[in-house]
């Protein structure tokens, strides 16, 4: 047989593979949102983890607390102290608030403790499909999927997702499961203060606690409280329609 008939090498093989990787990456990411656009995620990559870590540390009894409410069903008040505490300038971005990022990136630079200069569509690509850390793979991946949910879907469906599964507390995810464990109500009858104090406690809820708010939680419950007012109150949502 001649030799440019010879079957490819292990090695030609291998770097098809390599080179194949990041386009199959590219499609699987792709069908991941565009699925998650109509179907709702039953569990994001962070709820995974806490799930994995209390196993790992011999606490086999560890539950977390989840129950998806679609956004017309959780109080208005809760998206609009996110997006006051978060990310206010949500609706008029495509992902990334460059102004927030430069600002943060100059304030950190003079050694001031500050925000990062995340969106809550950035944070819900964390949150629902990657890991905690500060990498810059883990950047890239993020921004990719950053890119992706605000291409593919609308500026409401980011905003119920990640009410859904950000992290209130120590495995009490999303604004059902945090009503009911906090307040003891449904999350359609949060009010403006509570939805506030919901908010303050992002993103450090292992840190600040939604039961027993100390000193700073309170201050930044009634900052986030005035902001709501600033931005609209529950007429905000209209621009997100």
């Amino acid at each position: 047989m001649p030799a440019s008939a010879a079957p490819p090498s292990r090695r030609r093989r291998w770097l098809r593979w390599l080179l194949a990787l990041p386009f199959l990456f590219a499609l699987a990411s792709i069908l991941q949102v565009v699925t998650l656009r109509f179907i709702d995620p039953p569990f994001s990559a962070f709820m995974m983890i806490r799930q994995f870590d209390a196993w790992a540390s011999g606490d086999f009894g560890f539950r977390m607390a989840h129950d998806w409410r679609d956004l017309d069903e959780i109080s208005s008040n809760v998206p609009v102290a996110l997006v006051a505490s978060e990310d206010q300038n949500f609706a008029e971005h495509f992902g990334f608030d460059l102004k927030a990022i430069e600002k943060a990136r100059k304030n950190n630079e003079r050694g001031r403790k500050v925000r990062g200069g995340s969106t809550i569509s950035q944070q819900t690509a964390k949150n629902l499909f990657l890991w905690s850390g500060r990498s810059w793979v883990r950047k890239g991946v993020e921004a990719w999927y950053t890119l992706l949910i605000e291409a593919m879907w609308p500026k409401r469906r980011i905003i119920e997702v990640y009410a859904n599964i950000a992290e209130f507390g120590d495995g009490v995810y999303g604004a059902q499961a945090a009503a009911r464990t906090y307040f003891r109500k449904d999350a359609s009858q949060l009010g403006p203060a509570e939805a506030a104090r919901m908010a303050a406690v992002l993103p450090n809820p292992k840190r600040y606690s939604i039961a027993r708010p100390g000193p700073y939680v309170q201050r930044r419950a009634g900052a986030i409280q005035r902001q709501m007012r600033y931005i609209g109150g529950s007429g905000y949502l209209k621009q997100i329609e």
